[in-house]
């Protein structure tokens, strides 16, 4: 296992205690250390017996005293300390299995893991836990877990996940609430598989085990060009993502009634699809999905709304933004409220059909640098060009083909601005990058 710290916080008491960068945590309280789930539920307790190995191999045996849950004031090199558990399946819709060749060895990897799931917010299908995993989630509290169903019919889950051992999803589900760990469900909707009744059926499963699975969230079949020897799917239309709407909104009336929330929610690209307004924003709650594209049109026009009035009316400065099929009568509507507002500060909105992966993926999330460069090149294109974080791969400045924001700069021969696509910051970044009069 990979115990060994990368970061000790100044302050902490791992500072305190004269550890540095490179030491080991050999063990808590004379037990070892498999991974960060081990460690987390060890150094939860209020008096620790810890032996360090020092990275000169000297070993230190360690007594704290301490508040219970009280940060020790370490990081790793690695989050989980272990390799990530990949993906036992072969999912008929997964996206990952849609690439092509060539791109980034990590886009590969299919993970899998509850702890990444407990630490990160990654959604796992528990196919590849045995039983005693199941029984260690339990015992440590791990808690809440993401947890991708797709479907509580045992025979449609094997075979929608092509895993003979996928069928016992509900059983499963069941232990981990009778226990009190809370859990977030996820559904890939694929139109012929898990759609209509089968997915009313399933939100049901999912309402019985209501308050410990908090909430589920249902995601429209995403499909690549790069599709040859995968199963035959189809795609959502107009008629049946309206379809579907109108489906699961009579279990959401019956569930508000109930509880006061709709539980079940759909992401927005339904909406888009269907061309319907999406639900008011009481309608999200805390906007906990927004991960999975549930509540993003609202949650942004409502910060876009909130935010405007700390617009600069006496700047100037003009700024391209750049934006998927699907996001861009959205972001076109939010320019047009800044233009209005203050009309010194020239917005554009160009959407960028995804050429790399085909036209049927239209999130912003899914550009490539190339298409970006390609459909921008003979543009009339402002002083800055705006991009969606979600764009970029989580901590650095490289789009999903590699195509780094310095290659785009030095391509357009513009600058090139980060946003994170709320109406605080754009509006925030605005301020900041026009020109007081």
């Amino acid at each position: 296992m990979n115990t060994k710290i990368s970061k000790v916080y100044k302050g902490s008491i791992a500072d305190e205690l004269g550890l540095e960068t490179g030491d080991k945590i050999i063990n808590i309280n004379g037990t070892e250390i498999k991974d960060i789930i081990d460690y987390r539920f060890l150094m939860a307790d209020d008096y620790l017996e810890i032996d360090i190995e020092k990275k000169d191999g000297e070993l230190w045996c360690c007594e704290v005293e301490k508040d219970y849950d009280e940060d020790f004031g370490v990081e790793f090199e690695s989050a989980i300390m272990d390799n990530a558990k990949s993906c036992s399946n072969k999912c008929i819709f997964c996206f990952i299995d849609q690439l092509p060749k060539g791109m980034r060895e990590t886009l590969y990897f299919k993970d899998d893991d509850s702890r990444l799931s407990f630490l990160q917010g990654n959604f796992v299908t528990l196919t590849n836990l045995k039983d005693e995993d199941i029984d260690r989630i339990i015992r440590y509290r791990i808690s809440p877990i993401n947890i991708s169903v797709h479907t509580t019919n045992a025979e449609l889950r094997k075979k929608m996940l092509n895993n003979r051992f996928a069928g016992n999803i509900y059983e499963r589900l069941k232990k981990l609430a009778s226990s009190g760990i809370t859990m977030n469900c996820q559904i890939v909707d694929c139109p012929g598989f898990n759609d209509d009744e089968e997915l009313i059926k399933t939100v049901e499963d999912l309402y019985k085990l209501y308050p410990s699975i908090q909430n589920v969230a249902v995601v429209p079949i995403g499909i690549t060009k790069f599709r040859e020897g995968l199963c035959k799917l189809n795609t959502f239309n107009k008629e049946t993502a309206e379809r579907e709407i109108k489906s699961i909104r009579n279990l959401q009336n019956r569930y508000i009634k109930d509880i006061g929330v709709p539980f079940v929610r759909l992401s927005d690209e339904f909406y888009v699809l269907a061309d319907m307004e999406v639900p008011k924003s009481s309608f999200y709650g805390e906007f906990d999905q927004l991960e999975d594209g549930v509540g993003m049109i609202r949650y942004f026009r409502q910060s876009i709304d909130n935010t405007l009035p700390n617009l600069n009316k006496n700047a100037s400065g003009s700024f391209t933004l750049v934006t998927g099929v699907s996001a861009y009568p959205e972001i076109k509507k939010a320019a047009e409220k800044i233009n209005e507002v203050n009309s010194k500060i020239k917005v554009d909105v160009i959407k960028i059909v995804n050429n790399f992966f085909g036209e049927t993926i239209t999130v912003a999330g899914l550009l490539t640098g190339k298409d970006i460069m390609e459909q921008l090149k003979d543009k009339d294109i402002n002083d800055y060009i705006i991009l969606s974080r979600n764009m970029l791969k989580s901590g650095e400045k490289v789009l999903l083909d590699d195509v780094s924001i310095k290659d785009l700069e030095n391509r357009l021969k513009k600058s090139v601005i980060i946003c994170e696509y709320t109406g605080e910051d754009l509006i925030d970044l605005i301020n900041k990058y026009s020109k007081e009069e």
